[in-house]
């Protein structure tokens, strides 16, 4: 079939606009270890790990800018693995999971995400309920399911309070989408784009504290978390 000039020209400039990725960058009181991608995975490996945890980006966010974040839950004894999703949208390859929790099926597997990353992932928790063993959403909320909301699914929201993107009221205005039991944690001062290190967001509002306080404060939260859900 055919394809009109239109058509061309429309996904053509969907393409260029989904390769405007946001990049990691350097941050005071920030340093990276870094990991090579393999097979497209950013796999951060804890020694004896029980516990593995997926974190899908936020919209055309480069998967090292949650590298700080993958680096210091692995400390804390929790494998983390971080993908590139198709063109830079995790909400387009929602089953991207499969791979790492089909090849490393030792592992007791979460699933997070940031942003639409967040989004992305609880649809994969919707649809994959017997194959994690928890969902963890990063300045994101879930869309309307059928599965996921009915379910018993453990389930942490963490939120900023100056996030001017996932906003606390969007956030609270789409809890019905979560299972009852879902814990809710608000950073105070917590924006958005510190979810990650790849500088500002349009749309965004200023953090109320450093990048690295904020990342830290999320390790904190997710590890802790998931020591209880064990």
């Amino acid at each position: 079939m055919l394809h009109s000039p239109s058509y061309c020209f429309c996904f053509g400039g969907f393409y260029l606009w989904s390769q405007d990725t946001l990049e990691a960058i350097g941050a005071e009181g920030i340093e990276i270890e870094e990991v090579a991608p393999e097979d497209g995975w950013y796999v951060y490996e804890a020694a004896d790990a029980a516990q593995g945890l997926v974190i899908y980006p936020g919209t055309k966010v480069e998967p090292q800018a949650y590298a700080y974040l993958a680096q210091g839950i692995a400390k804390q004894g929790i494998t983390v693995a971080i993908p590139s999703v198709r063109l830079n949208l995790a909400i387009f390859d929602v089953s991207k999971a499969d791979e790492i929790i089909e090849a490393r099926d030792e592992l007791d597997w979460f699933i997070s995400g940031h942003s639409m990353g967040g989004a992305a992932a609880a649809m994969y928790a919707d649809k994959n309920l017997d194959s994690v063993s928890g969902l963890i959403l990063l300045g994101a909320y879930a869309a309307g399911n059928e599965g996921l909301s009915a379910s018993d699914l453990p389930t942490l929201s963490i939120a900023g309070s100056e996030d001017g993107l996932s906003t606390p009221a969007k956030i609270e205005d789409s809890s019905a989408n979560l299972p009852a039991n879902t814990e809710f944690i608000e950073i105070p001062g917590g924006n958005h784009a510190y979810f990650g290190i790849y500088g500002s967001q349009s749309g965004d509002n200023e953090a109320e504290m450093s990048v690295r306080e904020q990342q830290e404060m999320i390790v904190g939260l997710i590890v802790e978390w998931m020591e209880n859900v064990r």
